[in-house]
């Protein structure tokens, strides 16, 4: 008499999508870099399988989409779609609006000429609830410093940072805090994340994302 042996096969889900806030000093991938000082995100996220959407350098902080779906990384990333990416920037000098509109035309950069920029300054109401940095920023007591916010469709190497330093900013602080999935609903922010922290999508989220992946 044969036996047959009955297998059962369990649908595998794929591992969550998931908002963290990054924090400074840490290197956008799960992977230390040999001889680096900076931290990978697996110290900060036990959740194996998923991969940063886009990223930010280590010494920039703020939202991260962290997700198995390839798709939808593209989709996230690729400059052709031009999903908005805001930030708020710390920058050493007084930012007036003659600055705020030379961003908002495009910057001349040595690969090129940025996008035309979503640009305006933060009054201290906006950054002033901000969790402080660690380490903090090395200020020079005789130089004023001031914040803008800066909205970019594209996301070459250091681009935030070589923007302002075109106009006479350099940049200090550099947060991300928001990405615009383009749905006509509210960009993705850090709202309810402390810095370090990260959390699934939310079921409505997850339809967001599902949407722009299909």
């Amino acid at each position: 008499m044969q036996f047959k042996a009955q297998v059962h096969y369990q649908q595998l889900q794929p591992p969550p999508t998931l908002l963290l806030h990054k924090p400074y000093g840490v290197l956008s991938q799960f992977r230390r870099e040999p001889g680096s000082s900076w931290e990978s995100l697996a110290s900060l996220v036990a959740q194996p399988g998923v991969y940063a959407a886009g990223r930010l350098d280590a010494d920039s902080e703020g939202l991260l989409i962290l997700t198995a779906n390839g798709v939808l990384q593209h989709r996230l990333t690729d400059p052709r779609w031009g999903h908005w990416r805001y930030y708020w920037v710390q920058v050493e000098g007084s930012a007036d609006q003659a600055a705020i509109e030379k961003l908002q035309l495009g910057i001349q950069l040595k690969d090129g000429i940025s996008r035309p920029a979503r640009a305006r300054l933060l009054q201290p109401s906006e950054y002033e609830q901000l969790p402080a940095r660690l380490p903090p920023i090395r200020l020079r007591l005789t130089v004023p410093t001031s914040w803008i916010e800066l909205g970019l469709q594209e996301g070459r190497n250091r681009q935030v940072r070589r923007m302002s330093a075109a106009v006479g900013l350099p940049t200090l602080r550099l947060i991300r805090v928001g990405i615009d999935l383009m749905d006509g609903a509210d960009p993705l922010n850090l709202e309810g994340l402390a810095v370090g922290k990260w959390r699934p999508v939310t079921a409505e989220e997850e339809q967001r994302l599902q949407r722009l992946a299909n």
